[in-house]
């Protein structure tokens, strides 16, 4: 069963294509990645998942509820972390907050303090903790490691595979590093240009020449 299927989805913005025929599944309970260059896409893709941007024509089909960690986190600056949490449980009606500290506990010394203030490892905290407050089935990410130093990006993958592992969360990761994302997913579907140009498991992709070339040379080793 598919928690997410998007079919010959095209995306315009005038006469520019922004996504042209993309066509993918996630498996209920799978993390697969969604990999590719700057202006591949990839942000384009998600904002049609959520309904943020209109699509051109293409079907999407999302079993179960949708939660959306945008690119830049996008939280509220002069809101305590308490309140942008809070602000997640708008279609549950659940406000709590404490079970969430309970999944990520090194933002519970902060959940008085204004959302701003933060680092960019703990925002990004925030807005995992955001998403999670709507109780969703299924999670997109969009480029959580950018920015981030290397040890907070560790943190955030243990607790996206707790997640995976232990409730069951369908994840679909946006990220522009590769061998984050391949160390994640065990599939994924590489994105140029708004097509999709390749497919497959990780351990596939992660060696197929033209991703190894393209994808996992120095300069990802080095980002």
């Amino acid at each position: 069963m598919n928690a997410i299927e998007v079919k010959e989805l095209c995306v315009r913005y005038g006469s520019a294509v922004a996504l042209d025929g993309v066509s993918l599944t996630v498996g209920a309970g799978e993390m697969v990645a969604l990999v590719g260059s700057n202006g591949a896409g990839k942000t384009t893709l998600l904002d049609a998942l959520s309904g943020v941007i209109r699509r051109d024509s293409g079907e999407v089909k999302i079993l179960g509820r949708w939660a959306h960690v945008p690119e830049g986190r996008q939280l509220f600056p002069d809101l305590t972390v308490d309140d942008n949490l809070r602000l997640g449980a708008f279609r549950t009606g659940d406000r709590d907050t404490a079970w969430v500290y309970q999944l990520l506990p090194e933002l519970e010394r902060t959940r008085k303090q204004a959302a701003g203030s933060l680092s960019g490892g703990q925002q990004q905290m925030v807005a995992i903790a955001r998403a999670l407050m709507s109780r969703p089935e299924v999670l997109a990410l969009d480029e959580m490691s950018l920015g981030l130093a290397p040890i907070i990006v560790q943190s955030l993958a243990r607790i996206l595979r707790d997640l995976n592992k232990e409730r069951g969360l369908t994840v679909l990761l946006v990220e522009q590093s590769v061998r984050l994302a391949f160390s994640l997913c065990t599939r994924a579907y590489v994105l140029e240009t708004g097509r999709v140009v390749a497919s497959g498991t990780t351990a596939e992709l992660a060696g197929s020449p033209f991703v190894e070339n393209a994808y996992l040379g120095k300069s990802d080793a080095a980002s």
